[in-house]
Formats: structure tokens, C-alpha cells, sequence
């Protein structure tokens, strides 16, 4: 039986700009919350994405079909060859990529997500973590020394 009952095509809309995208039942796979919807009846000829843009979308789409079709193959080193270079975008990029894939949750693009984010921080000091993603200070260093001395406790080493 397959997953779409409708025989139309099944189509992603990014409400925030109102682009469709047609999907094919594997796409949809890679996804929980797009194949609960679809399995539970709740979607009709589109399904919404709300707060993806279309852009993004097509990113994601884009993985989860190569990652749909990457499941009858073996050959593993390409596969991680591509998520390589797809995910070799700007942080601004990865953390819209990383947002719709917990929406939609897709494990294995998050998980690529964050292990690519723990590579941008090993051996950082907090200093250079906060120029990377341009996290600014809440307080001055002088009070952060004085909340260190107070609390030595806290701070072994």
C-alpha cells in the first residue's frame, strides 16, 4: 500500500512564500512529521511548512532525496562525500537548515548538523565560540572575574 492515498501529487508549500514542491513517497520517508501527516490523512494535495522558506525547503528536500535514493546503495564514502559539501554553507544557512530539519525531524540531517557545528567549536576557547557566532557578551569581563573568584567552586583548574 502506498503511503499517499490521494492520487494527485503530493506537494510541499512554503507558506512564508507560497513555493510548491512535489515530492515522491521515499522523500517524504525522510521525514516523521511529513509521514505522520500523510499516514494520519492530514494533509490534502499540499502540505504547509510553515516557518521554512522556500529556499530552505528546496535545500532539505534536496538531502532527503539524496539520502532516500542513497538507501538501495552502498557505497557509503559518497554518500558522505555530498553531505560534505552540502553542508559547507554559511552559519546563518546551517542553523535555517538545522531549524527545519528538527521541524520536520529529520534525524540524520540534524545529527549531520550538529556534528558539523562540534567540529566548528572543538579546541575553541568561549572567546572564539562567540566570535564565530557572534554571541555577544551579556556582561563585562570585570564582573565575570569577580563571579569567578566568588564562586571558585564552580571553576576547577
Amino acid at each position: 500500500m502506498s503511503l499517499f492515498s490521494d492520487p494527485t501529487p503530493q506537494c510541499l508549500r512554503s507558506p512564508s512564500d507560497g513555493r510548491d514542491f512535489e515530492i515522491d513517497e521515499l522523500v517524504a520517508l525522510e521525514s516523521q512529521v511529513l509521514k505522520h501527516m500523510i499516514e494520519g490523512g492530514c494533509s490534502g494535495t499540499f502540505v504547509p511548512i510553515p516557518n521554512v522558506n522556500s529556499r530552505i525547503l528546496a535545500m532539505v528536500i534536496e538531502y532527503c532525496k539524496k539520502h532516500a535514493g542513497a538507501a538501495n546503495s552502498c557505497d557509503v564514502d559518497a554518500l558522505k562525500t555530498w553531505d560534505a559539501e552540502f553542508i559547507s554553507v554559511d552559519l546563518q544557512t546551517l542553523f535555517e537548515l538545522a531549524k527545519a530539519a528538527q521541524y520536520l525531524d529529520i534525524r540524520s540531517l540534524f545529527d549531520l548538523i550538529t556534528l558539523t557545528v562540534a567540529k566548528m567549536i572543538k579546541g575553541k576557547s568561549p572567546n572564539e565560540i562567540s566570535r564565530i557566532f557572534k554571541i555577544r557578551r551579556d556582561i563585562p569581563w570585570a564582573e565575570e572575574d569577580q563571579t569567578r573568584k566568588e564562586n571558585l567552586w564552580a571553576f576547577p583548574g
